[in-house]
């Protein structure tokens, strides 16, 4: 399995180390991170969500416009839109971006940030719906006849879509949440199941897990993990740029927990990551989580710290768990895309490919 890599753009540069300043959007910067991250090798780019931030759907489009290549996943929240609705735009979206969208379910960790929309279901309600959700939404991309659905939170009478997805059978659905509920909605609709940067044994068990959930629909399901590299030409570098990184974090804390409404405080991901951090900042000898623990396990916000050959050997380990996509953004989110795609990429292929090769030799020889 060759290993996929996916980078991140949002519409205002800005991470825990830059602070937020002119537009919410910024038309120039998404174009030229969405450029850079094809020069870089990306297979695909992340555009997130939130209550607050622009709408990732037109931003997805944007981007698509002016790339030619890389592809898209394109973060939603299920219960804002009917499925049948959302299940139209997404597949229009695939044939104008030429088959270049997945799509990455969030059903939300944040009960704040989901009222900001008006959603005031429970954590658990919140997959329920997604459960749903997701059932009638590939319905209407795969069904060549109307039909009618009622359930406990949407009801449809003659559902059908002229336009089905350019991929077929239907556009690759990406999943997160580490909750029990989230893991059987992933073991039942998920194509990649996706985690944040956790420890080899936390990230191993969620794998397991969810394998379990998936072949008990008889499925199989592919994985993610999302982390943060460092890199710097020796480690000493690598870890006295964390350091920096963590100071810049501090200072910045206040504007971006009152940006993002303090966190998901409802997310079993946000408290998986604290139990490593309770660990110790460094765990694995390169899983860096002061982060993580500064910001109380907001998002994707553990890194791998070292030169571009000691960090790429530490996602190896994570490939051979069977996690074969790497979400890997940086907090300087242009100069770091650029700086992977210059010294860690083509590190991380060439080891997987070596990796692979190795295996088909074993294989033979057995």
């Amino acid at each position: 399995m060759p290993v996929q890599i996916i980078g991140l753009i949002a519409p205002q540069e800005a991470s825990e180390t830059i602070a937020r300043k002119g537009p919410a959007v910024d038309t120039d910067y998404v174009r030229t991170l969405a450029q850079a991250h094809e020069h870089a090798g990306f297979d695909r780019i992340l555009v997130p969500a939130s209550a607050t931030s622009p709408d990732p759907l037109l931003t997805v489009a944007y981007a698509a416009a002016h790339t030619q290549r890389i592809k898209f996943l394109l973060a939603h929240r299920p219960g804002f839109v009917s499925p049948t609705l959302a299940a139209r735009q997404f597949a229009t979206l695939d044939h104008y971006t030429g088959g270049r969208v997945a799509l990455h379910y969030i059903s939300g960790g944040s009960d704040v940030d989901q009222q900001r929309d008006g959603d005031f279901l429970g954590h658990d309600e919140r997959y329920a719906r997604t459960d749903e959700y997701l059932t009638v939404l590939r319905r209407v991309w795969t069904e060549t006849q109307p039909f009618d659905h009622e359930g406990t939170y949407y009801k449809a009478k003659g559902a059908f879509s002229e336009v089905k997805p350019l991929q077929q059978p239907y556009v690759p659905i990406f999943f997160g949440g580490a909750s029990e509920p989230a893991l059987k909605v992933a073991g039942k609709h998920a194509d990649v199941y996706a985690l944040w940067g956790e420890s080899l044994a936390q990230s191993a068990d969620l794998v397991r897990r969810v394998r379990a959930e998936a072949a008990a629909h008889g499925r199989e399901v592919e994985f993610s993990i999302s982390f943060r590299p460092i890199i710097a030409a020796t480690e000493q570098q690598a870890w006295d740029k964390a350091e920096e990184i963590l100071a810049a974090t501090r200072s910045k804390q206040v504007p971006i927990a009152h940006a993002r409404g303090a966190g998901p405080q409802q997310s079993e991901g946000a408290r998986r990551l604290l139990a490593d951090a309770a660990k110790g900042d460094r765990v694995d000898e390169r899983l860096w989580t002061a982060v993580a623990r500064e910001t109380g396990g907001r998002s994707n916000s553990t890194s791998l710290v070292g030169t571009p050959e000691q960090v790429a050997e530490a996602l190896l380990k994570y490939y051979d768990l069977g996690i074969t996509t790497l979400l890997l953004r940086g907090f300087d989110p242009l100069l770091d895309a650029i700086d992977y795609g210059r010294e860690l990429i083509p590190l991380i292929r060439e080891k997987v490919a070596q990796r692979e090769a190795r295996r088909t030799l074993e294989r033979k020889a057995a």
